[in-house]
């Protein structure tokens, strides 16, 4: 089953080429890390792939349909979603409200604002949060969450759009290193069940060569590796650029 495709992408602020030509293809299920040092293009990347910002060049597509022109709302109805390296939830609202509004979004239903969610969604509301290790903390608000059960709680809000893409902005910053394996050990797990494919920014490097099945390596705009973690971690380039091992 054809995933996504990304073909000549490049978006310029002023003079800078943040995204400089970028072209890859991900297969349906697949696991795969982007890695680059700040500034190296991976934030613009997820904002052109979902719809926050247009390409100057390019061509995007998920599942044969061309993406290009499309809302970030229509891209999320077409089966793309994300989690963000600040998460962002609904933070006066408990860990089950938050879902139970996610879960009304996704099924298009009319929710005006400030009405009570009452019984809606309940039952796919806790099932959500059982899938994330959450389902004993569906009373608690959600500014009162520990940081990784926060974490979990917005991939609860991602998942409950049921994505067949799911681009993962720094899911592991901030945590401790057994909370980076938990979560991540969760999402390697998910992803397999529903055949999802996933796309996250790490700077961890335990985290990417512990979990990806592929890694793309962006610099200064442009992709400059990508393939397997063992031929990535040995690439001169990427050593250079990225693992600090040349000047």
């Amino acid at each position: 089953m054809s995933g996504l495709r990304v073909s000549g992408l490049t978006r310029s602020f002023g003079g800078v080429r943040a995204v400089d030509g970028v072209s890859f293809a991900l297969t349906q299920g697949s696991f795969t890390a982007l890695i680059g040092p700040n500034g190296a293009g991976k934030s613009t990347l997820f904002n052109l792939i979902d719809g926050q910002l247009a390409p100057d060049a390019g061509t995007i597509e998920f599942e044969g349909r061309s993406l290009i022109g499309a809302a970030t709302a229509d891209r999320t109805r077409a089966g793309i979603g994300r989690t963000f390296q600040v998460a962002r939830t609904f933070a006066s609202m408990t860990a089950m409200q938050n879902v139970q509004m996610a879960l009304v979004a996704a099924s298009g239903s009319a929710l005006s604002f400030g009405a009570p969610l009452d019984g809606r969604e309940m039952d796919g509301a806790l099932h959500m949060l059982q899938q994330v290790g959450l389902g004993a903390h569906g009373a608690v608000p959600a500014a009162t969450l520990a940081y990784g059960d926060l974490k979990r709680l917005e991939l609860a809000l991602a998942l409950a759009a049921a994505p067949r893409l799911l681009l993962m902005d720094e899911p592991t910053a901030g945590m401790a290193p057994g909370e980076r394996t938990a979560l991540m050990s969760l999402v390697l797990q998910l992803a397999a069940a529903r055949g999802m494919t996933v796309l996250f920014t790490e700077h961890s490097m335990d985290v990417v060569f512990g979990f990806a099945q592929r890694v793309l390596v962006l610099s200064r705009g442009r992709l400059i590796a990508d393939g397997s973690p063992e031929s990535v971690r040995s690439d001169r380039a990427v050593q250079a650029v990225y693992l600090g091992t040349d000047a």
